[in-house]
């Protein structure tokens, strides 16, 4: 593997139980299934599309309401029940026309491993299994669905040299 360089990152792909939320599965009494987001990793996968970047949800759980989320958030890349993680990513790195370098996963478990192993910048969430954690060329502050997101956009548009003006965004709808 190259040397992890935040500033070729493209694509971010994302999973979601354990990332973009806390983990938990909560089913009520009939068996509807509801998720958590945290609303600053939202704002921060907008900042990241606005400033170029591709984002991918690569799940391995089904669900609407990940694809409810996806479409609020205008991720066009959504794969929800997901076998095998490495072939998704596979192709989409062909659709879209990337080096596996040009990609971030942040992860959590794994499931994740066949994609962090291959891409450019594998990120693991502070609460991440031990072997997720071991690959990783950043580990989170934040767990996941409490700001690991939010912190890898960033991370990622100060590498770019692209967080101030994404921050000028939001300061000039004043």
């Amino acid at each position: 593997m190259t040397t992890p360089d935040p500033v070729r990152i493209k694509l971010l792909c994302l999973d979601v139980d354990g990332v973009m939320t806390d983990g938990s599965v909560l089913l009520d009494d009939v068996g509807t299934e509801t998720k958590r987001f945290f609303v600053r990793d939202g704002t921060a996968i907008r900042m990241w599309q606005r400033a170029g970047g591709e984002v991918a949800i690569i799940t391995g759980r089904r669900g609407a309401a990940v694809r409810n989320r996806a479409a609020e958030l205008g991720v066009v890349h959504v794969h929800d029940g997901v076998g095998r993680k490495g072939d998704v990513f596979e192709e989409l790195l062909e659709k879209l026309q990337l080096d596996a370098s040009e990609a971030a996963m942040v992860g959590d478990d794994l499931p994740d491993l066949p994609i962090l192993t291959r891409c450019g910048y594998p990120v693991a969430v502070r609460d991440a299994a031990p072997e997720v954690i071991d690959v990783a060329c950043h580990v989170t502050v934040a767990p996941g669905g409490r700001g690991a997101v939010r912190e890898v956009v960033e991370r990622l548009l100060k590498a770019r040299g692209a967080w101030e003006a994404s921050v000028k965004f939001y300061a000039d709808q004043t």
